[in-house]
């Protein structure tokens, strides 16, 4: 079984307007409510490309109910533990050609929540996939990723998509495949990478400090797989990009797919990388149909 974890889920309402004027009153041309986290993102495009999952993390109050209800609406399992305050609000106000971003904080996660999310986790068997992905609540220290994988049952294989401390103390127990892009893997070593070359010796450098398997996303420059014998680069297909948000959990979510289906690691990065484009590509997450034709386009160039 494929499980997702969301630590800081989110109502994501999203404000479409024509103009925006600072200190005045402004009306939207239209808005809309979505669940978001980038665990619960992935768990989405896992049910589009036929995979089942559990999503679990955390939800508490109106907006957890909503992000629940929609869940289940689209017949994706759900294993979260209620918390008393209300899941956090984020929104995405587009105005022409300018988004903004207003996130708000996570909800109190007491240790008892804590130990409740802990406890569904060592029912994990030999064999699941634990898909850890997003950032952590306030209530947490950086170190909750790795300290999740020290308490996992053998055998549960692990991918994380996190940044910043968060992924530096995740990488050191050893998680199956991590997915910085580039820009997060500037901010981890505090460095401006200059080209591809140093792309691939930065990442190099996080396999060191213990993960398996590094693939780095470059969004329209294509993306790198680093396994522990081979070096791989993938081009991205062309399209007209209309939606980046989600593209990278997208990419999580068909690489896990394939994994979830035995292909060869170089398949699956195919795999998420076709995931990925199809829905930058797209206004909604990708569908399985976008995959399929998009993965025709993708080449996976082995590196030496």
């Amino acid at each position: 079984m494929i499980y997702t974890l969301t630590l800081n889920p989110s109502l994501d309402y999203i404000i479409q307007m024509n103009s925006f004027v600072e200190g005045k009153v402004n009306i939207s041309e239209s808005e809309h409510k979505l669940p978001g986290g980038k665990g619960i993102n992935v768990s989405q495009v896992l049910k589009n490309l036929g995979h089942e999952s559990v999503a679990l993390g955390f939800l508490g109050g109106f907006t957890g109910d909503f992000i629940h209800d929609e869940l289940l609406k689209k017949n994706i399992k759900c294993n979260f533990v209620k918390l008393e305050g209300d899941t956090r609000v984020n929104v995405k106000m587009k105005s022409g050609n300018v988004e903004t971003e207003i996130n708000g904080n996570s909800p109190m996660i007491t240790q008892e929540n804590k130990d409740e999310l802990f406890s569904k986790l060592r029912e994990l068997k030999d064999g699941d996939i634990l898909v850890m992905a997003g950032s952590v609540p306030l209530s947490f220290d950086s170190d909750v990723y790795k300290r999740i994988m020290e308490d996992l049952p053998k055998g549960v294989k692990v991918i994380l998509d996190t940044k910043g401390k968060a992924l530096e103390e995740a990488v050191k127990a050893g998680p199956f495949l991590i997915k910085p892009n580039h820009h997060e893997l500037e901010e981890l070593f505090n460095v401006k990478i200059q080209n591809k070359d140093e792309m691939v010796e930065y990442g190099k450098k996080l396999q060191k400090m213990g993960a398996k398997n590094v693939a780095i996303s470059m969004a329209g420059d294509g993306a790198f797989l680093i396994t522990e014998d081979s070096v791989y680069f993938g081009n991205v297909p062309k399209g007209v990009v209309k939606n980046s948000v989600g593209a990278g959990d997208s990419m999580v979510g068909g690489f896990t797919a394939g994994t979830a289906e035995g292909l060869s690691i170089e398949e699956c990065f195919s795999m998420g990388i076709a995931a990925g484009s199809a829905s930058a590509f797209s206004k909604n997450l990708c569908t399985l149909r976008e995959v399929e034709n998009l993965i025709k386009e993708i080449r996976i160039e082995k590196i030496n």
